[in-house]
This record gives C-alpha cells, structure tokens and sequence, in this order.
C-alpha cells in the first residue's frame, strides 16, 4: 500500500486552462489518448484535433507523436479532456496578425473546396474567397483541393474567428514585380519574341514575358489586313521590333512588319527594265495610272504612255481596278519608283500585226507598197 501511494504521488494534478505536453499513445475513431504526467491518459475529441473538419484523426497524428495540448476540463471521474486547436489556435492568431502586419507571403494546402472558395488550415480555418483565388475566372475550384498554394493574408477578426485570405494578391504583386523587371529591359529599336495575347479588332496583344505589348493592325502586315486573326492565331509566338515605350504608363508599341523584308527590298530581282508583267489599276490621276505590279509595290503609267491614240485624261481608256499588262521602262527601288508603258505594247502589237498583213500580201502575190503604188497611177490618169 505504501508503495502504491508513494507511486501515486509521482503523478501531477492539473487544473483546466493549463497547457501540457504529452505523448500519442492511441489513437481510436473519433479521439486520441495522450500520456501527458496523470495517473490517467488524457483524451483528445477528434474536433479539437484540428480547426478545420477532419473524418479521422489518423489525418492529423501519429502514434508516438508529441503534442502541446490544452487542458479544456476535467470530467467528473478526473479525466483530463484535452485540446490541440486550442494551441494551435492561440499560436496562429499571433503568427497570422504578424504576417498581416508584414504583408509577409507564405504557403498553406488547400483542405477543401466549399461554396464561394476554398479552406485551408493555418492553425485556425482560412478562407480564400473565389474572388481571391486568382486574376483570371476560375469555373471549377475542384481542381485545387490538395494543392498548396502561395497567400497573403487579407482580413483578420479574432472575435468572429474570421481569417480570409489571397491567392490572387500573391500573383498580382508577383506579376507587378516581373513588369517592371521586363520593361527595364525593354528597349526601342529592339527585336524580341512574344506569345500572342489576344486578338481585337484594332490589333493583337503580345505577352513579352510578363507585360502585353500591342501590334495595331496596321502594323501587322506590309499588305492590308483586314482582321488579325488572318495573320496570326492566339498562342502563336511571333517576333516583334519594339516601336515605344511608356514605362510610366506600361504601354509598348509593337510592330510585326517592321521585322519583315519591304515589299520593295528585292524589287531590283523581280522586275527588270524590259519586263511584261500584269498589274491591277489602284489609282488614276491626271497625269497617268497607278498599276500595282507586285504585293504593296505600284509603279507609274504617264499619261503619255497609256495609248498610241491621243487622250485628254486616263479615265478615258483605264478604269480602277481594272487588269493590264505593262512593260516596265525603269525600276528604281532607292526611290521607290517604277515606270511602265501599256502604249510601247500596243505599238508592238501594231507593229506585229502590220508585218503579219504584210506577209499575208507577199504570200498572194502583191504587197501593200505596190497597193499604194497602183493608187497613185490611177490618181495620175
């Protein structure tokens, strides 16, 4: 018996609202027996487990674990009923006002997805509103639970055991930091690759690793564009020369024509002086035609050149839009200037046709002098 008391007296006699430590000795469904320096083992409801809803408690510890718990009662037969949210709780208020106070940046899994978010455990239950989930829309939450995501805290309120907090402000803050490393880098006169962004109707946005550039439609293409999904698709990386930029204002001009080779670089390789080529008239003027004879390259029919007939204006044997063969006269891509001729081909083709009616008269026996000869004597008599 003295032996029995004297073992009896090693044990401690605790209080409720103390914090103790003790060791995981069993753990059943719905509750955890913990060694902590009684005479009896503690116990540990599964809902004082963890802040947030747990199914078993195999989910939170171990056999062996060491845990700091908090006494909540002693029940009627001097059990101590126990509590690692309590603990866990107090510990993450302070860290997470300190965090608040920093702004500091730090991770959590995500435990469940529930309506209008997703729930995390930070000591306490966290909240990320769906709102605060990312910059873009997200249609299915499912996708995230398990996953472990970067957060800030956003609001805080211990009285109502509220903690929200913000997937969206990390990425936003990250996103601000990389525009402004990209636009140091950035540089008018510049080549650089992008990844088209989005396609509008007055150009394309160009993602340059960070920050959307823009290419206005009209500097897609050395030809017309009439939609920019003609030229380029979303996804599609292209090369851009860097026009301007505004740092102040985050906007980058870009053009993707200005990478390309004009359309009169090689003009000098595909039109020579003596050419025939065929041409559309883009524009008549009082002092000739303008026939585009290549992609974005018109070149000059004078007026003089147009016929072998005399006319008074262009209008009188061409028309917009109408096709006609040209010779080129001269080519001088320095300038950019083409001149062309539609009068030295009728006047070959005149000239061809006279000398085939002439054959026509040899082969009959009489030619077309000796016709004019005859006329003459007739006209003598």
């Amino acid at each position: 018996m003295e032996e029995m008391n004297n073992s009896l007296s090693d044990f401690k006699t605790f209080e409720a609202g103390e914090i103790v430590t003790g060791k995981v000795v069993a753990i059943e469904d719905k509750s955890v027996l913990v060694a902590f320096g009684s005479k009896d083992d503690g116990v540990v409801p599964i809902n004082e487990l963890s802040s947030i809803h747990i199914e078993s408690p195999n989910e939170v510890v171990n056999m062996d674990d060491e845990l700091t718990l908090k006494i909540i009662k002693i029940d009627d037969e001097g059990k101590a009923v126990l509590s690692k949210r309590a603990v866990d709780s107090e510990k993450a208020w302070d860290e997470l006002e300190a965090k608040l106070a920093a702004g500091e940046v730090f991770e959590a899994t995500v435990q469940d997805v529930v309506k209008g978010g997703l729930v995390v455990d930070v000591g306490v239950r966290g909240f990320i509103p769906a709102s605060l989930v990312e910059t873009h829309f997200v249609d299915d939450f499912e996708e995230y639970k398990g996953q472990t995501l970067t957060l800030k805290v956003e609001e805080l309120d211990r009285e109502k055991n509220r903690v929200i907090l913000s997937h969206r402000a990390v990425v936003e803050e990250e996103t601000s930091k990389q525009k402004e490393e990209v636009l140091d880098t950035l540089e008018e006169g510049q080549i650089v690759e992008g990844k088209v962004a989005r396609l509008t109707d007055f150009g394309v946005f160009v993602d340059l690793g960070g920050i959307d550039g823009l290419v206005h439609i009209s500097q897609l293409s050395h030809e017309h564009v009439e939609k920019a999904s003609d030229v380029v698709s979303e996804g599609e990386t292209i090369k851009v020369k860097i026009l301007s930029v505004d740092k102040e204002k985050e906007r980058i001009s870009l053009s993707v024509k200005a990478t390309q080779a004009g359309p009169w670089e090689q003009v000098a390789e595909k039109i020579q002086p003596g050419d025939v080529v065929e041409g559309k008239v883009k524009r008549l003027v009082q002092f000739g035609a303008f026939v585009e004879v290549l992609p974005q390259v018109e070149g000059l029919v004078h007026i003089s050149q147009i016929s072998t007939e005399h006319i008074g204006t262009p209008q009188e044997k061409l028309e917009e839009g109408q096709v006609v063969d040209v010779k080129v006269l001269e080519v001088n891509p320095k300038d950019k200037r083409i001149s062309l001729s539609i009068k030295e081909l009728e006047a070959e083709k005149n000239k061809k046709e006279f000398k085939a009616y002439e054959k026509e008269d040899d082969d009959q026996g009489f030619s077309f002098s000796d016709m004019i000869g005859d006329q003459l004597d007739k006209f003598k008599k």
